[in-house]
Protein backbone atom coordinates (compact mmCIF):
# COMPACT_ATOMS: atom_id res chain seq x y z
CA UNK A 1 0.00 0.00 0.00
CA UNK A 2 2.84 2.39 0.86
CA UNK A 3 4.52 1.55 -2.45
CA UNK A 4 1.25 2.21 -4.27
CA UNK A 5 0.85 5.55 -2.53
CA UNK A 6 4.43 6.46 -3.32
CA UNK A 7 4.00 5.62 -6.98
CA UNK A 8 0.69 7.50 -7.09
CA UNK A 9 2.25 10.56 -5.46
CA UNK A 10 5.18 10.47 -7.89
CA UNK A 11 2.82 10.21 -10.84
CA UNK A 12 0.70 13.08 -9.51
CA UNK A 13 3.79 15.22 -9.01
CA UNK A 14 5.02 14.44 -12.52
CA UNK A 15 1.60 15.31 -13.96
CA UNK A 16 1.57 18.59 -12.01
CA UNK A 17 5.05 19.50 -13.22
CA UNK A 18 4.13 18.70 -16.83
CA UNK A 19 0.96 20.79 -16.54
CA UNK A 20 2.95 23.64 -14.99
CA UNK A 21 5.53 23.51 -17.76
CA UNK A 22 2.74 23.49 -20.35
CA UNK A 23 1.12 26.52 -18.71
CA UNK A 24 4.42 28.37 -19.12
CA UNK A 25 4.51 27.65 -22.86
CA UNK A 26 2.78 29.90 -25.34
CA UNK A 27 2.50 29.52 -29.10
CA UNK A 28 2.94 32.81 -30.96
CA UNK A 29 2.67 33.60 -34.65
CA UNK A 30 6.46 33.26 -34.84
CA UNK A 31 6.98 30.14 -32.72
CA UNK A 32 6.65 28.68 -29.26
CA UNK A 33 8.13 30.28 -26.11
CA UNK A 34 8.49 29.19 -22.52
CA UNK A 35 8.41 31.60 -19.60
CA UNK A 36 8.67 31.17 -15.86
CA UNK A 37 6.21 31.25 -12.98
CA UNK A 38 6.68 32.96 -9.64
CA UNK A 39 3.72 32.50 -7.35
CA UNK A 40 0.55 33.63 -9.07
CA UNK A 41 2.29 35.30 -12.05
CA UNK A 42 3.87 33.88 -15.19
CA UNK A 43 6.27 36.08 -17.12
CA UNK A 44 7.77 35.86 -20.61
CA UNK A 45 10.79 38.03 -21.32
CA UNK A 46 12.98 38.79 -24.30
CA UNK A 47 10.41 37.89 -26.96
CA UNK A 48 11.35 39.20 -30.43
CA UNK A 49 8.53 41.22 -31.99
CA UNK A 50 10.57 42.34 -35.01
CA UNK A 51 13.79 41.34 -36.74
CA UNK A 52 17.06 42.75 -35.35
CA UNK A 53 17.43 46.26 -36.87
CA UNK A 54 21.12 45.82 -37.66
CA UNK A 55 23.30 45.95 -40.78
CA UNK A 56 21.15 46.73 -43.80
CA UNK A 57 18.09 46.94 -41.52
CA UNK A 58 19.54 49.94 -39.66
CA UNK A 59 17.23 52.90 -40.42
CA UNK A 60 14.50 50.77 -41.92
CA UNK A 61 10.98 50.09 -40.74
CA UNK A 62 10.79 47.06 -38.40
CA UNK A 63 10.75 43.79 -40.35
CA UNK A 64 8.93 40.54 -39.47
CA UNK A 65 10.52 38.05 -37.09
CA UNK A 66 11.78 34.84 -38.66
CA UNK A 67 9.82 31.83 -37.45
CA UNK A 68 11.76 29.53 -35.12
CA UNK A 69 11.34 25.83 -34.43
CA UNK A 70 11.27 24.19 -31.04
CA UNK A 71 10.64 26.10 -27.81
CA UNK A 72 12.45 29.41 -27.34
CA UNK A 73 13.37 30.30 -23.72
CA UNK A 74 11.72 33.54 -22.58
CA UNK A 75 12.96 33.84 -19.03
CA UNK A 76 15.35 36.81 -19.12
CA UNK A 77 15.27 40.36 -20.48
CA UNK A 78 16.97 40.87 -23.82
CA UNK A 79 19.19 43.89 -24.47
CA UNK A 80 17.68 47.34 -24.15
CA UNK A 81 18.15 49.56 -27.19
CA UNK A 82 21.54 51.13 -27.91
CA UNK A 83 22.23 54.27 -25.87
CA UNK A 84 24.68 55.99 -23.58
CA UNK A 85 23.12 55.33 -20.13
CA UNK A 86 22.32 58.46 -18.15
CA UNK A 87 24.11 58.64 -14.77
CA UNK A 88 21.77 58.81 -11.81
CA UNK A 89 18.76 57.50 -13.75
CA UNK A 90 16.00 56.55 -11.28
CA UNK A 91 15.20 53.57 -13.54
CA UNK A 92 18.63 52.13 -14.36
CA UNK A 93 18.81 49.57 -17.14
CA UNK A 94 18.87 45.92 -16.14
CA UNK A 95 20.68 44.79 -19.29
CA UNK A 96 23.55 46.17 -21.39
CA UNK A 97 22.22 48.15 -24.38
CA UNK A 98 22.71 46.88 -27.93
CA UNK A 99 21.46 47.61 -31.43
CA UNK A 100 19.68 44.23 -31.57
CA UNK A 101 16.92 45.22 -29.17
CA UNK A 102 13.39 44.83 -30.53
CA UNK A 103 12.04 42.56 -27.82
CA UNK A 104 8.90 42.49 -25.69
CA UNK A 105 8.04 41.18 -22.22
CA UNK A 106 4.71 39.88 -20.93
CA UNK A 107 3.34 39.23 -17.44
CA UNK A 108 0.03 37.43 -16.95
CA UNK A 109 -1.85 35.62 -14.18
CA UNK A 110 -0.38 32.12 -13.92
CA UNK A 111 -3.83 30.56 -14.27
CA UNK A 112 -4.78 32.58 -17.37
CA UNK A 113 -5.94 30.37 -20.20
CA UNK A 114 -5.77 31.13 -23.93
CA UNK A 115 -8.81 33.19 -24.83
CA UNK A 116 -9.43 34.33 -21.23
CA UNK A 117 -10.08 37.88 -22.50
CA UNK A 118 -8.10 39.68 -19.79
CA UNK A 119 -7.46 43.41 -20.20
CA UNK A 120 -4.06 44.27 -21.68
CA UNK A 121 -1.85 47.19 -20.69
CA UNK A 122 1.13 48.17 -22.85
CA UNK A 123 3.87 50.23 -21.19
CA UNK A 124 6.02 52.72 -23.11
CA UNK A 125 9.09 53.95 -21.22
CA UNK A 126 10.49 57.48 -21.14
CA UNK A 127 14.00 58.83 -21.41
CA UNK A 128 13.83 61.77 -23.79
CA UNK A 129 13.90 59.42 -26.82
CA UNK A 130 17.63 58.93 -26.16
CA UNK A 131 17.57 56.81 -22.98
CA UNK A 132 15.36 54.19 -21.36
CA UNK A 133 14.41 50.56 -21.76
CA UNK A 134 12.00 47.87 -20.62
CA UNK A 135 14.36 46.07 -18.22
CA UNK A 136 14.46 48.40 -15.15
CA UNK A 137 13.15 46.71 -12.02
CA UNK A 138 10.59 49.47 -11.38
CA UNK A 139 8.87 48.53 -14.68
CA UNK A 140 8.16 44.94 -13.66
CA UNK A 141 4.60 44.01 -14.53
CA UNK A 142 4.04 41.34 -11.88
CA UNK A 143 1.73 43.46 -9.69
CA UNK A 144 -0.48 44.29 -12.67
CA UNK A 145 -0.68 40.59 -13.56
CA UNK A 146 -1.60 39.72 -9.97
CA UNK A 147 -4.58 42.07 -10.43
CA UNK A 148 -5.83 40.22 -13.51
CA UNK A 149 -4.09 42.26 -16.24
CA UNK A 150 -1.80 41.11 -19.05
CA UNK A 151 1.05 43.64 -18.88
CA UNK A 152 3.26 44.10 -21.94
CA UNK A 153 6.45 46.16 -22.20
CA UNK A 154 8.80 46.48 -25.16
CA UNK A 155 11.85 48.30 -26.47
CA UNK A 156 11.90 50.90 -29.23
CA UNK A 157 14.91 52.41 -30.98
CA UNK A 158 16.43 55.54 -29.46
CA UNK A 159 18.65 58.45 -30.43
CA UNK A 160 20.02 58.36 -33.98
CA UNK A 161 18.97 54.72 -34.31
CA UNK A 162 15.34 55.69 -33.69
CA UNK A 163 15.13 59.14 -35.28
CA UNK A 164 17.32 59.91 -38.25
CA UNK A 165 16.97 61.70 -41.55
CA UNK A 166 19.32 61.58 -44.53
CA UNK A 167 18.73 62.42 -48.22
CA UNK A 168 19.50 58.92 -49.48
CA UNK A 169 17.17 57.40 -46.86
CA UNK A 170 14.41 59.65 -48.20
CA UNK A 171 15.05 58.33 -51.72
CA UNK A 172 15.37 54.74 -50.51
CA UNK A 173 11.99 54.85 -48.75
CA UNK A 174 10.15 57.21 -51.07
CA UNK A 175 6.92 55.19 -50.81
CA UNK A 176 7.20 54.33 -47.11
CA UNK A 177 7.37 56.02 -43.74
CA UNK A 178 10.55 57.90 -42.99
CA UNK A 179 12.76 58.91 -40.12
CA UNK A 180 10.72 58.01 -37.03
CA UNK A 181 11.97 54.45 -36.60
CA UNK A 182 11.32 54.50 -32.85
CA UNK A 183 7.65 55.30 -33.43
CA UNK A 184 7.52 52.62 -36.14
CA UNK A 185 8.76 50.14 -33.53
CA UNK A 186 5.95 51.20 -31.19
CA UNK A 187 3.34 50.61 -33.89
CA UNK A 188 4.93 47.25 -34.72
CA UNK A 189 4.84 46.25 -31.04
CA UNK A 190 1.12 47.10 -30.81
CA UNK A 191 0.46 45.10 -33.97
CA UNK A 192 2.32 42.18 -32.37
CA UNK A 193 0.16 42.52 -29.26
CA UNK A 194 -3.01 42.41 -31.35
CA UNK A 195 -1.85 39.29 -33.20
CA UNK A 196 -0.72 37.42 -30.10
CA UNK A 197 -2.95 38.75 -27.33
CA UNK A 198 -5.19 35.70 -27.09
CA UNK A 199 -2.23 33.34 -26.73
CA UNK A 200 -1.45 35.05 -23.41
CA UNK A 201 -5.09 35.10 -22.29
CA UNK A 202 -5.50 38.75 -23.24
CA UNK A 203 -8.34 40.54 -24.98
CA UNK A 204 -7.19 42.17 -28.25
CA UNK A 205 -10.28 44.40 -28.06
CA UNK A 206 -9.26 45.82 -24.66
CA UNK A 207 -5.77 47.30 -24.92
CA UNK A 208 -4.65 50.28 -22.85
CA UNK A 209 -1.44 52.05 -23.79
CA UNK A 210 0.37 54.06 -21.12
CA UNK A 211 3.69 55.83 -20.92
CA UNK A 212 5.63 58.47 -19.03
CA UNK A 213 7.65 61.47 -20.25
CA UNK A 214 8.88 60.52 -23.76
CA UNK A 215 6.65 57.47 -23.32
CA UNK A 216 3.72 59.79 -22.57
CA UNK A 217 4.59 61.87 -25.60
CA UNK A 218 4.67 58.62 -27.56
CA UNK A 219 1.09 58.01 -26.41
CA UNK A 220 0.21 61.40 -27.93
CA UNK A 221 1.82 60.28 -31.19
CA UNK A 222 -0.12 57.01 -31.17
CA UNK A 223 -3.35 58.87 -30.40
CA UNK A 224 -2.82 61.17 -33.38
CA UNK A 225 -1.33 58.93 -36.08
CA UNK A 226 -3.52 57.07 -38.57
CA UNK A 227 -1.01 54.20 -38.48
CA UNK A 228 -2.08 53.18 -34.94
CA UNK A 229 -5.80 53.24 -35.66
CA UNK A 230 -7.57 50.28 -34.06
CA UNK A 231 -4.50 49.09 -32.14
CA UNK A 232 -5.64 50.25 -28.68
CA UNK A 233 -8.81 51.16 -26.82
CA UNK A 234 -7.70 53.39 -23.93
CA UNK A 235 -4.75 55.63 -23.18
CA UNK A 236 -2.91 56.98 -20.13
CA UNK A 237 -0.44 59.87 -20.43
CA UNK A 238 1.93 60.46 -17.51
CA UNK A 239 3.87 63.74 -17.71
CA UNK A 240 3.81 63.62 -21.49
CA UNK A 241 3.37 67.28 -22.40
CA UNK A 242 1.26 67.76 -25.51
CA UNK A 243 1.50 71.46 -26.22
CA UNK A 244 3.57 72.65 -29.17
CA UNK A 245 4.22 76.31 -28.38
CA UNK A 246 4.49 75.99 -24.61
CA UNK A 247 8.03 74.73 -24.23
CA UNK A 248 7.13 71.30 -25.53
CA UNK A 249 8.36 69.13 -28.39
CA UNK A 250 8.97 71.01 -31.62
CA UNK A 251 9.18 68.71 -34.58
CA UNK A 252 11.58 69.23 -37.42
CA UNK A 253 10.46 68.23 -40.89
CA UNK A 254 12.20 65.43 -42.73
CA UNK A 255 13.32 67.77 -45.49
CA UNK A 256 13.22 71.53 -45.96
CA UNK A 257 15.11 72.37 -49.18
CA UNK A 258 17.11 75.57 -48.77
CA UNK A 259 15.18 76.23 -45.56
CA UNK A 260 15.59 76.00 -41.79
CA UNK A 261 17.19 73.02 -40.04
CA UNK A 262 15.54 69.68 -40.77
CA UNK A 263 16.09 66.03 -39.89
CA UNK A 264 18.09 65.67 -43.10
CA UNK A 265 20.39 68.58 -42.28
CA UNK A 266 20.99 67.08 -38.83
CA UNK A 267 21.80 63.75 -40.48
CA UNK A 268 24.20 65.37 -42.93
CA UNK A 269 25.89 67.20 -40.05
CA UNK A 270 26.35 63.90 -38.22
CA UNK A 271 27.83 62.23 -41.30
CA UNK A 272 30.27 65.13 -41.72
CA UNK A 273 31.23 64.80 -38.06
CA UNK A 274 32.05 61.14 -38.67
CA UNK A 275 34.14 61.97 -41.75
CA UNK A 276 31.49 60.77 -44.20
CA UNK A 277 30.85 63.27 -46.99
CA UNK A 278 28.17 63.39 -49.64
CA UNK A 279 24.50 62.46 -49.42
CA UNK A 280 24.18 59.53 -51.83
CA UNK A 281 24.28 55.75 -51.65
CA UNK A 282 27.95 55.51 -50.76
CA UNK A 283 27.53 57.90 -47.84
CA UNK A 284 24.52 55.96 -46.52
CA UNK A 285 26.39 52.68 -46.87
CA UNK A 286 29.27 54.15 -44.87
CA UNK A 287 26.84 55.33 -42.18
CA UNK A 288 25.39 51.83 -41.93
CA UNK A 289 28.88 50.41 -41.46
CA UNK A 290 29.57 52.62 -38.43
CA UNK A 291 29.64 50.74 -35.14
CA UNK A 292 26.74 51.14 -32.75
CA UNK A 293 28.99 53.12 -30.40
CA UNK A 294 29.92 55.48 -33.24
CA UNK A 295 26.27 56.11 -34.15
CA UNK A 296 25.39 56.64 -30.48
CA UNK A 297 28.34 59.04 -30.16
CA UNK A 298 27.73 59.47 -26.40
CA UNK A 299 24.27 60.95 -26.97
CA UNK A 300 22.03 60.93 -23.89
CA UNK A 301 19.70 63.20 -21.94
CA UNK A 302 22.60 65.42 -20.95
CA UNK A 303 23.57 66.06 -24.59
CA UNK A 304 20.31 65.66 -26.51
CA UNK A 305 20.51 69.25 -27.77
CA UNK A 306 23.27 68.13 -30.14
CA UNK A 307 22.55 69.69 -33.58
CA UNK A 308 23.52 66.38 -35.22
CA UNK A 309 20.43 64.74 -33.67
CA UNK A 310 16.93 65.61 -34.84
CA UNK A 311 14.65 63.72 -32.47
CA UNK A 312 11.08 62.95 -33.63
CA UNK A 313 10.07 64.62 -36.87
CA UNK A 314 7.08 65.27 -39.10
CA UNK A 315 7.28 62.60 -41.79
CA UNK A 316 3.82 63.06 -43.33
CA UNK A 317 2.73 59.46 -42.86
CA UNK A 318 3.22 58.39 -39.24
CA UNK A 319 3.62 61.87 -37.73
CA UNK A 320 1.37 64.07 -39.83
CA UNK A 321 1.47 67.08 -37.49
CA UNK A 322 2.25 67.96 -33.90
CA UNK A 323 -0.32 66.41 -31.50
CA UNK A 324 -1.74 69.75 -30.37
CA UNK A 325 -2.72 70.66 -33.93
CA UNK A 326 -4.37 67.27 -34.42
CA UNK A 327 -6.33 67.57 -31.18
CA UNK A 328 -7.50 71.09 -31.96
CA UNK A 329 -8.71 69.95 -35.36
CA UNK A 330 -11.11 67.57 -33.60
CA UNK A 331 -9.15 64.49 -34.64
CA UNK A 332 -7.22 61.93 -32.62
CA UNK A 333 -8.27 58.48 -31.45
CA UNK A 334 -11.73 58.55 -29.86
CA UNK A 335 -10.86 56.59 -26.71
CA UNK A 336 -11.12 57.18 -22.95
CA UNK A 337 -8.01 58.85 -21.51
CA UNK A 338 -6.28 59.48 -18.20
CA UNK A 339 -3.72 62.26 -18.16
CA UNK A 340 -1.71 64.09 -15.54
CA UNK A 341 1.60 65.32 -14.18
CA UNK A 342 3.54 65.48 -10.94
CA UNK A 343 3.59 68.24 -8.34
CA UNK A 344 7.29 69.00 -8.92
CA UNK A 345 7.53 68.10 -12.60
CA UNK A 346 10.08 69.29 -15.15
CA UNK A 347 10.17 72.20 -17.57
CA UNK A 348 12.47 74.70 -19.21
CA UNK A 349 11.80 78.32 -18.31
CA UNK A 350 14.84 80.54 -17.76
CA UNK A 351 15.38 83.74 -15.83
CA UNK A 352 17.32 84.80 -12.76
CA UNK A 353 14.84 87.40 -11.55
CA UNK A 354 11.08 87.56 -11.19
CA UNK A 355 11.01 90.42 -13.68
CA UNK A 356 12.69 88.21 -16.29
CA UNK A 357 10.34 85.33 -15.50
CA UNK A 358 7.11 87.34 -15.76
CA UNK A 359 8.09 89.66 -18.64
CA UNK A 360 7.21 87.15 -21.42
CA UNK A 361 3.55 87.23 -20.28
CA UNK A 362 3.22 90.72 -21.77
CA UNK A 363 -0.26 92.09 -21.14
CA UNK A 364 -0.92 89.07 -18.91
CA UNK A 365 1.99 89.93 -16.62
CA UNK A 366 -0.08 91.20 -13.68
CA UNK A 367 -2.40 88.19 -13.92
CA UNK A 368 0.63 85.91 -13.85
CA UNK A 369 2.10 87.67 -10.81
CA UNK A 370 -1.25 87.39 -9.02
CA UNK A 371 -1.33 83.64 -9.75
CA UNK A 372 2.28 82.76 -8.97
CA UNK A 373 3.44 85.38 -6.47
CA UNK A 374 0.42 87.20 -5.02
CA UNK A 375 2.26 88.36 -1.86
CA UNK A 376 5.50 89.17 -3.67
CA UNK A 377 7.39 86.89 -1.28
CA UNK A 378 7.74 83.73 -3.32
CA UNK A 379 11.23 82.29 -3.81
CA UNK A 380 12.46 83.09 -7.32
CA UNK A 381 13.69 79.54 -7.87
CA UNK A 382 10.30 78.10 -6.93
CA UNK A 383 8.50 80.56 -9.23
CA UNK A 384 10.78 79.43 -12.06
CA UNK A 385 10.09 75.77 -11.22
CA UNK A 386 6.32 76.32 -11.16
CA UNK A 387 6.32 78.27 -14.42
CA UNK A 388 8.48 75.59 -16.03
CA UNK A 389 6.44 72.57 -15.03
CA UNK A 390 3.12 74.30 -15.71
CA UNK A 391 4.16 75.14 -19.26
CA UNK A 392 5.72 71.80 -20.17
CA UNK A 393 3.64 69.26 -18.25
CA UNK A 394 0.84 70.46 -15.98
CA UNK A 395 -1.19 72.82 -18.18
CA UNK A 396 -0.79 70.55 -21.23
CA UNK A 397 -2.30 67.70 -19.18
CA UNK A 398 -5.34 69.84 -18.41
CA UNK A 399 -5.51 70.95 -22.04
CA UNK A 400 -5.65 67.33 -23.25
CA UNK A 401 -8.24 66.42 -20.61
CA UNK A 402 -10.38 69.37 -21.70
CA UNK A 403 -10.06 68.59 -25.42
CA UNK A 404 -11.22 65.02 -24.87
CA UNK A 405 -14.01 66.09 -22.52
CA UNK A 406 -15.18 68.57 -25.17
CA UNK A 407 -15.61 65.59 -27.52
CA UNK A 408 -17.78 63.90 -24.85
CA UNK A 409 -15.16 61.21 -24.36
CA UNK A 410 -14.34 59.86 -20.87
CA UNK A 411 -11.47 61.99 -19.62
CA UNK A 412 -9.76 61.86 -16.23
CA UNK A 413 -7.03 64.18 -14.95
CA UNK A 414 -4.66 63.50 -12.06
CA UNK A 415 -1.83 65.13 -10.18
CA UNK A 416 0.70 62.98 -8.38
CA UNK A 417 1.83 64.83 -5.25
CA UNK A 418 2.89 61.96 -3.02
CA UNK A 419 6.53 61.98 -1.93
CA UNK A 420 8.08 58.87 -0.40
CA UNK A 421 8.54 59.46 3.33
CA UNK A 422 12.30 58.99 3.10
CA UNK A 423 12.58 61.82 0.56
CA UNK A 424 10.39 64.49 2.13
CA UNK A 425 13.31 66.42 3.57
CA UNK A 426 14.80 66.68 0.06
CA UNK A 427 11.80 67.01 -2.26
CA UNK A 428 9.15 69.71 -1.71
CA UNK A 429 6.96 67.88 -4.24
CA UNK A 430 6.89 64.78 -6.41
CA UNK A 431 9.63 65.12 -9.06
CA UNK A 432 9.31 64.00 -12.65
CA UNK A 433 8.91 60.20 -13.03
CA UNK A 434 8.61 59.49 -9.30
CA UNK A 435 5.02 58.30 -9.75
CA UNK A 436 6.19 55.29 -11.78
CA UNK A 437 7.11 52.92 -8.92
CA UNK A 438 3.78 53.76 -7.30
CA UNK A 439 1.85 53.07 -10.52
CA UNK A 440 3.63 49.71 -10.89
CA UNK A 441 3.66 49.08 -7.12
CA UNK A 442 7.39 48.46 -7.38
CA UNK A 443 8.27 50.89 -4.60
CA UNK A 444 10.33 48.20 -2.83
CA UNK A 445 12.68 48.12 -5.83
CA UNK A 446 12.97 51.91 -5.75
CA UNK A 447 13.24 52.67 -2.03
CA UNK A 448 14.52 49.41 -0.51
CA UNK A 449 14.86 49.41 3.26
CA UNK A 450 13.65 53.03 3.39
CA UNK A 451 10.19 51.98 2.25
CA UNK A 452 7.40 52.70 4.75
CA UNK A 453 3.85 51.35 5.20
CA UNK A 454 2.50 54.70 4.01
CA UNK A 455 4.52 54.41 0.78
CA UNK A 456 3.20 50.89 0.24
CA UNK A 457 -0.39 51.97 0.85
CA UNK A 458 -0.36 54.75 -1.75
CA UNK A 459 1.32 52.37 -4.23
CA UNK A 460 -1.49 49.85 -3.76
CA UNK A 461 -4.08 52.60 -4.24
CA UNK A 462 -2.40 54.07 -7.33
CA UNK A 463 -2.08 50.67 -8.99
CA UNK A 464 -5.76 49.96 -8.29
CA UNK A 465 -6.88 53.12 -10.14
CA UNK A 466 -4.72 52.33 -13.18
CA UNK A 467 -6.00 48.74 -13.26
CA UNK A 468 -9.62 49.85 -12.90
CA UNK A 469 -9.25 52.19 -15.86
CA UNK A 470 -7.75 49.41 -17.97
CA UNK A 471 -10.54 47.01 -17.06
CA UNK A 472 -13.54 49.32 -17.45
CA UNK A 473 -12.49 52.73 -18.79
CA UNK A 474 -13.45 54.26 -15.42
CA UNK A 475 -10.71 54.49 -12.74
CA UNK A 476 -13.33 54.75 -9.97
CA UNK A 477 -14.50 51.17 -10.48
CA UNK A 478 -14.05 49.24 -7.23
CA UNK A 479 -12.22 52.10 -5.51
CA UNK A 480 -13.52 53.77 -2.35
CA UNK A 481 -12.84 57.33 -3.52
CA UNK A 482 -14.56 58.20 -6.80
CA UNK A 483 -12.47 59.85 -9.51
CA UNK A 484 -14.75 62.35 -11.30
CA UNK A 485 -14.71 62.68 -15.06
CA UNK A 486 -13.00 65.84 -16.15
CA UNK A 487 -15.25 68.77 -17.00
CA UNK A 488 -13.78 72.16 -18.08
CA UNK A 489 -16.37 73.95 -15.99
CA UNK A 490 -15.60 72.03 -12.80
CA UNK A 491 -11.87 71.49 -13.43
CA UNK A 492 -11.67 68.55 -11.02
CA UNK A 493 -8.64 66.31 -10.63
CA UNK A 494 -7.63 63.32 -8.56
CA UNK A 495 -4.64 64.34 -6.47
CA UNK A 496 -2.51 61.55 -5.00
CA UNK A 497 -1.42 63.24 -1.78
CA UNK A 498 0.42 62.21 1.39
CA UNK A 499 -3.01 61.60 2.89
CA UNK A 500 -4.16 59.45 -0.01
CA UNK A 501 -6.20 60.13 -3.17
CA UNK A 502 -8.26 63.33 -3.00
CA UNK A 503 -10.82 64.39 -5.63
CA UNK A 504 -10.97 68.18 -5.73
CA UNK A 505 -11.16 71.24 -7.94
CA UNK A 506 -7.63 71.96 -9.13
CA UNK A 507 -6.01 74.29 -6.58
CA UNK A 508 -3.65 75.47 -9.32
CA UNK A 509 -6.49 76.66 -11.54
CA UNK A 510 -5.43 80.33 -11.53
CA UNK A 511 -1.87 79.39 -12.51
CA UNK A 512 -3.01 77.15 -15.32
CA UNK A 513 -5.59 79.66 -16.57
CA UNK A 514 -2.98 82.37 -17.09
CA UNK A 515 -0.57 79.86 -18.63
CA UNK A 516 -3.27 78.76 -21.08
CA UNK A 517 -4.15 82.38 -21.83
CA UNK A 518 -0.49 83.01 -22.57
CA UNK A 519 -0.66 80.26 -25.21
CA UNK A 520 -3.57 81.98 -26.91
CA UNK A 521 -1.92 85.38 -26.82
CA UNK A 522 1.42 84.12 -28.14
CA UNK A 523 0.00 81.84 -30.84
CA UNK A 524 -3.75 82.41 -31.40
CA UNK A 525 -5.65 79.16 -31.86
CA UNK A 526 -9.34 79.80 -32.34
CA UNK A 527 -10.37 76.13 -32.00
CA UNK A 528 -9.30 76.33 -28.33
CA UNK A 529 -11.72 79.11 -27.45
CA UNK A 530 -13.99 76.75 -25.51
CA UNK A 531 -11.19 75.33 -23.37
CA UNK A 532 -10.43 76.48 -19.79
CA UNK A 533 -8.22 79.52 -19.54
CA UNK A 534 -8.09 80.04 -23.30
CA UNK A 535 -9.55 83.56 -23.15
CA UNK A 536 -7.93 86.51 -21.46
CA UNK A 537 -9.41 87.33 -18.11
Amino acid sequence: MNLYRSLFSSALLATTLIASAFAQQVTLDSGKIEGSTDGSVTSFKGIPFAAPPVGELRWRAPQPVKHWSGVRPAKAYAADCMQNPFPGDAAPLGTPPAEDCLYANVWRPADAAPGAKLPIMVWIYGGGFVNGGSSPAVYSGDKFAAKGVVLVSFNYRLGRFGFFGFPELTKENADGVLGNYGFMDQVAALQWVKRNAEAFGGDPANVTIFGESAGGFSVHTLLTTPMAEGLFNRAIIESGGGRTNLGGQRYLSIQVPNGPPSAETAGIAFADKMGIHGTGKEALAALRKLSADQVCNKLNMASMGDPTYSGPMIDGRLVVADPQSVYLSGAGAAVPIMVGANSLDIGFVFGDTKEALFAPFGTLKQQAIAAYDPQGTADTRMVRTELSMDRLMVEPARFIAAVYASRNLPSYEYRFSYVAESMRSEWPGAPHATEIPFVFDTVAARYGDKLTPADEKIAHQTLDYWVAFAKTGDPSTGNAIAWPRYSPGEDQIMDFTKDGPVAEQDPWKARLDVTAAYVSSSAPQSPAAHLPGSAKK
